[in-house]
């Protein structure tokens, strides 16, 4: 008799225990009585009759997320795929349409994000694609807003967090990328390398004006000196000529002697024997003797052309006849 009060007594209290129940927060707990829907309780301790009362189930209501993985084809015939990210949550005050009305809201979602990915994505280029993934998650987050809110959810955004496009369409995207920035390269290589020839070109130039103007200086002051010395030596009796010749073999030996006193010089004088300045002197006296007499030459022509062209222009007056007396 005490055996079989003591397991009434056990059965009593966990059929008490079962009377209670708690409910966590951000969950919802769906009632039913004999399988028909009871009610809803939020967070906290809640009753409900033994063997009559059960949880058909409890519904999170915390904001989830459901990653989708689509691959598809985009306007310009490039397969990617894309990954986009969905965050929703159960509505509190739909919990019951959320319970009853959509057994699999995961794969719900998932064939909605399909559906507009894949209408979407194929009206776009692959560089598109990238740049206008924003617009991409704003359809799908109009479209599962339109769809989902019916079954008590609402999404509270959509992102697209990966696209990836064949293997060989990202090395070829990158060999674009290098092949444009090895053409910035070559394009900025080359512009430095003109403006160097172009610096060069411009301080050689320079060079030589400054060069022109100090060679042209030093033959100015060489023929100043020349003109010197040959006044000089004519105030001691020495003519022209002798001066010219005594000037000439006095530079030649110069020039010798300024070749012989570098060793490494490999500069040959030719003619270099002693009459050659003498040489020189003589074809110089003869080249000026024949170009002054050209020049007078040119001038007795000259003056004969312009006597005659005056006796063709004077006429001989006529000689005036005597009037006769009749």
């Amino acid at each position: 008799m005490n055996i079989a009060l003591i397991i009434l007594l056990v059965f009593g209290f966990f059929i008490l225990l079962s009377s209670f129940f708690t409910v966590k927060q951000q969950t919802a707990v769906v009632v039913e009585r004999f399988g028909k829907f009871l009610s809803i309780r939020q967070s906290g301790l809640h009753l409900k009759i033994p063997l009559i009362d059960r949880i058909a189930g409890r519904v999170n209501l915390k904001i989830q997320q459901l990653d989708v993985i689509i691959e598809t084809k985009t306007k310009d015939n490039v397969f990617v795929k894309l990954k986009v990210s969905v965050q929703f949550m159960v509505i509190k005050e739909t919990v019951y349409d959320a319970f009853y009305k959509l057994e699999y809201p995961h794969d719900q979602i998932t064939s909605y994000v399909f559906d507009v990915v894949r209408a979407e994505v194929p009206k776009l280029k692959l560089d598109d694609v990238f740049e206008r993934k924003d617009d991409i998650a704003i359809a799908v987050k109009r479209e599962l807003n339109e769809a989902m809110t019916t079954y008590g959810y609402t999404i509270i955004n959509t992102l697209v967090t990966d696209i990836d496009p064949d293997i060989q369409v990202k090395n070829a995207m990158n060999r674009i990328n290098a092949a444009d920035r090895e053409k910035t390269v070559a394009e900025f290589e080359a512009e430095a390398s003109r403006i160097r020839i172009v610096a060069k070109a411009e301080a050689e130039a320079e060079s030589k004006r400054l060069q022109g103007q100090g060679i042209a200086n030093q033959r100015r002051e060489i023929a100043k000196g020349l003109v010197e010395s040959v006044d000089v030596l004519n105030r001691v009796g020495i003519n022209s000529q002798e001066a010219s010749a005594l000037i000439v073999v006095t530079q030649h030996y110069d020039t010798l002697q300024a070749i012989g006193a570098d060793a490494n010089s490999n500069l040959i004088l030719l003619p270099n024997s002693p009459q050659a300045g003498s040489d020189m002197l003589n074809n110089m006296i003869a080249s000026f003797s024949a170009s002054n007499q050209v020049g007078e030459l040119m001038k007795k022509r000259n003056g004969k052309g312009n006597s005659r062209r005056e006796n063709a222009i004077e006429l001989p007056e006529e000689p005036e006849t005597p009037e006769t007396e009749e």
